[in-house]
C-alpha cells in the first residue's frame, strides 16, 4: 500500500517525524507531500520546507518528499495513491481532520483517511509553538531535529 502524508510542514517537528516514522512501517511506500500554498503566509520557502524535510527522513528507505497545490484528492490520484495519513494530536485536531476526510472522501470516494495519534510526548506539539519558542531565542533542541534548530535560528537571527 502507498500512502500520502500531506501538510505544511513550516517546519518539520519531532511530532511530525513520530507519524512519518511509524506510517513508513505500516505502507510500501510514503509520500511526505508539502503542500504549496501561495495564499498562505510560510516561514520556511516550499524549497526549504522539502529541503528539511528530506534531510531528515532520508533514513526511511520507502519515504519520498514531493510538493502538491490545489486539491489533496487530485495529487492523490496522480500519485495513483488512495490512502492519506493524518495525525491526531487532541480532540481538537479530530473535528477538523474528520471533516477533511468527510470532503476528500465525497470529492473522491476512492480515498480513504487513516489517523495515527500522536505519541503522547508530542500531544502538543505544533509548528506555530515551535516557531513562537524560536521567534524569542527559546530553547527548541527538544522540538526539532538540529538541521530544523539551525533553520529556524537562521531565520530569526537574519531578519527573515
Amino acid at each position: 500500500m502507498n500512502a500520502i502524508y500531506p501538510g505544511s510542514f513550516d517546519p518539520v517537528t519531532y511530532g511530525h517525524l513520530d507519524i512519518i516514522e511509524r506510517a513508513a512501517k505500516k505502507v510500501d511506500n510514503l509520500i511526505v507531500a508539502v503542500l504549496n500554498n501561495s495564499s498562505k503566509k510560510n516561514l520556511f520557502s516550499l524549497e526549504e520546507r522539502m529541503n528539511l524535510l528530506r534531510e531528515v527522513t532520508k533514513k526511511f528507505p520507502n519515504v519520498t518528499v514531493d510538493s502538491f497545490s490545489g486539491l489533496l484528492t487530485d495529487y492523490a490520484v496522480k500519485m495513483n495513491c488512495t490512502t492519506m495519513i493524518r495525525g491526531l494530536r487532541a480532540v481538537s485536531d479530530f473535528e477538523y481532520e474528520m471533516q477533511m476526510a468527510l470532503v476528500n472522501k465525497k470529492v473522491n470516494d476512492e480515498v480513504e483517511t487513516m489517523f495515527m495519534v500522536s505519541s503522547s510526548q508530542y500531544a502538543y506539539l505544533s509548528s506555530s509553538i515551535v516557531k513562537e519558542v524560536a521567534m524569542f531565542g527559546g530553547k527548541i533542541s527538544c522540538f526539532v531535529p538540529e538541521v530544523v534548530e539551525l533553520a529556524l535560528k537562521n531565520k530569526f537571527e537574519g531578519g527573515l
